[in-house]
């Protein structure tokens, strides 16, 4: 799973449908996690960028990637994203 979006990173390229993968997911406590953000020109390419996420974490929920993934969708700057 993953996002497709469109951005420009702080070094100025601009990526058009860039591949946004989560990574990394990680339990801080039973209620919460962090996460990484790999974003690529197009899957199977190195990363051009990463960003670091934490959110709310459900025991009772799905897997840590899928919750990200949700996450990451309630966010204004991924309200344009797909899935893919």
């Amino acid at each position: 799973m993953a996002l497709q979006k469109s951005i420009v990173t702080e070094q100025g390229f601009d990526a058009t449908n860039a591949y946004h993968q989560v990574l990394a997911p990680t339990l801080i406590t039973k209620t919460r996690m962090r996460f990484s953000l790999g974003i690529a020109k197009e899957k199977g390419l190195p990363f051009i960028s990463q960003q670091g996420y934490e959110c709310a974490f459900d025991l009772n929920g799905p897997n840590p990637l899928a919750q990200a993934y949700q996450f990451l969708k309630t966010l204004p700057e991924f309200s344009d994203a797909v899935d893919c």
